[in-house]
C-alpha cells in the first residue's frame, strides 16, 4: 500500500472515529478531472494548449525539414564537393541537429509551464465553486475522485456535474 494510500485511509479513520455517531459526516467526491475537460473554462483553455503545442510541433517539423534537406544535399555533393566545403556542411549539419535538440527541450519547458499556469488558473477559478457546493450542501469533506486514494465512491455522492454546471455560468 503507497504512502498515500495508506495517510487517506488513516485520515478516513481519524474522521470516522472524531465525529460523533449523531452528526454524521456528509462525504462527496468530484472528478477534477472532468471538470477540466468538460467545463466550457477548461475547454477553453486545454484548446489554448493544443493550439499552442500544434505550433510548437510545426516549428519543429520546419527545422526537421531543412535538417533533412542539409543531409540530403550532403549525401548528394560528399563526393564532389572539396574537403573544406564538406568540413563546413557537417559542421552545419551538426549546429542544426544541436539547435533542434535545443528547440525541442525549450518548446517541452514552454508546454510544461503554460500547462502549469493553465492549470494553476482553472484551479483559482473553480476552488470557490466547489466550496459553494460544499456550503450549500452541508459537506463535512469533498475528495478529489482518482487522486485521493480512493478507490469506490457511489454516483449518489459525485458532485462534479453540479461543479461543471454553475462553473459554466460563472464565465
Amino acid at each position: 500500500m503507497n504512502r498515500l494510500m495508506l495517510h487517506s485511509v488513516l485520515a478516513l479513520l481519524m474522521i470516522a472515529t472524531a465525529v460523533p455517531a449523531a452528526a454524521q459526516a456528509k462525504l462527496a467526491v468530484i472528478d477534477v478531472q472532468r471538470v477540466v475537460t468538460e467545463s466550457d473554462p477548461g475547454k477553453e483553455a486545454l484548446q489554448q494548449l493544443k493550439e499552442l503545442s500544434d505550433r510548437k510541433v510545426q516549428e519543429g517539423q520546419g527545422i526537421q525539414q531543412e535538417l533533412a534537406e542539409l543531409q540530403e544535399q550532403f549525401n548528394k555533393q560528399r563526393f564532389t564537393l572539396a574537403e573544406d566545403k564538406l568540413e563546413a556542411m557537417t559542421k552545419d549539419i551538426e549546429d542544426r541537429q544541436i539547435a533542434l535538440q535545443r528547440f525541442e527541450d525549450d518548446a517541452q519547458r514552454e508546454l510544461n509551464e503554460a500547462r502549469r499556469r493553465a492549470l494553476g488558473e482553472l484551479e483559482g477559478r473553480i476552488m470557490p465553486v466547489i466550496d459553494a457546493v460544499g456550503q450549500e450542501q452541508g459537506l463535512t469533506l469533498i475528495f478529489n475522485k482518482f487522486q485521493s486514494g480512493l478507490v469506490y465512491a457511489d454516483d449518489a455522492v459525485d458532485i462534479t456535474d453540479e461543479v461543471i454546471r454553475r462553473f459554466n455560468t460563472i464565465q
